[in-house]
């Protein structure tokens, strides 16, 4: 059986595993942006606990995902919920990493002049250190979002439903087609994510 003819026997299939695919990377994507902004701006803000958490988060984006898919199983069990968690963890890493550069880096000559039109701190990070951080910030977004692509893939092993178990289905079979029809699809949502994200930086940069 030649590949066409896999996809139009499978289309079906892989279609609704796309869609699970793309489902579990959003819904994680959304909490790693509403856990890791605030981080960020915590780390960058308070000096004294900023060494420690991003000690903690260098270590964490140091361990290999399938050592911590094997780690969390135990833990939460073969369910949506441990890959869900997983994938969250690691799309965490780049947007608290590029929250903390972008607000760390502002020109120090902003700052003086938010404390000269007597800003309060909570109105400075509002106004002129959140604005002027937000396109490193989705920078960090645009990372964690291509990276979640194939972290939801690898996520299959711990029931994650989605392109991956076409993979892993494939490689336990030594089916190429389906190795092929989990693989492709899963790279072509990660260059769409990319372009998706990069659009929605331009817009709110702008």
């Amino acid at each position: 059986m030649t590949f066409f003819e896999f996809i139009v026997l499978r289309h079906e299939q892989i279609l609704r595993l796309l869609v699970e695919h793309t489902r579990i990377l959003l819904f994680a994507l959304f909490f790693a942006v509403i856990i890791g902004v605030p981080i960020g701006i915590l780390v960058s803000s308070v000096k004294r606990v900023s060494s420690p958490i991003m000690l903690i988060i260098n270590g964490l984006q140091a361990v290999p995902s399938l050592a911590l898919l094997g780690f969390l199983i135990p833990l939460v069990g073969v369910t949506e919920q441990t890959a869900i968690i997983l994938i969250v963890i690691y799309a965490v890493l780049p947007i608290v990493k590029n929250t903390y550069a972008g607000i760390l880096n502002i020109g120090p000559q902003y700052i003086e002049a938010a404390r000269g039109m007597g800003m309060t701190r909570l109105q400075m990070l509002r106004h002129v250190q959140f604005p002027l951080a937000l396109p490193v910030i989705m920078t960090g977004v645009r990372i964690a979002s291509v990276a979640g692509v194939g972290l939801v893939t690898i996520a299959a092993f711990a029931g994650g439903r989605g392109l991956g178990s076409l993979v892993f289905s494939g490689i336990a079979t030594l089916n190429t087609n389906m190795i092929l029809a989990g693989a492709i699809p899963a790279a072509l949502l990660a260059l769409l994510m990319d372009f998706i994200v990069s659009r929605i930086e331009k817009a709110v940069t702008a």
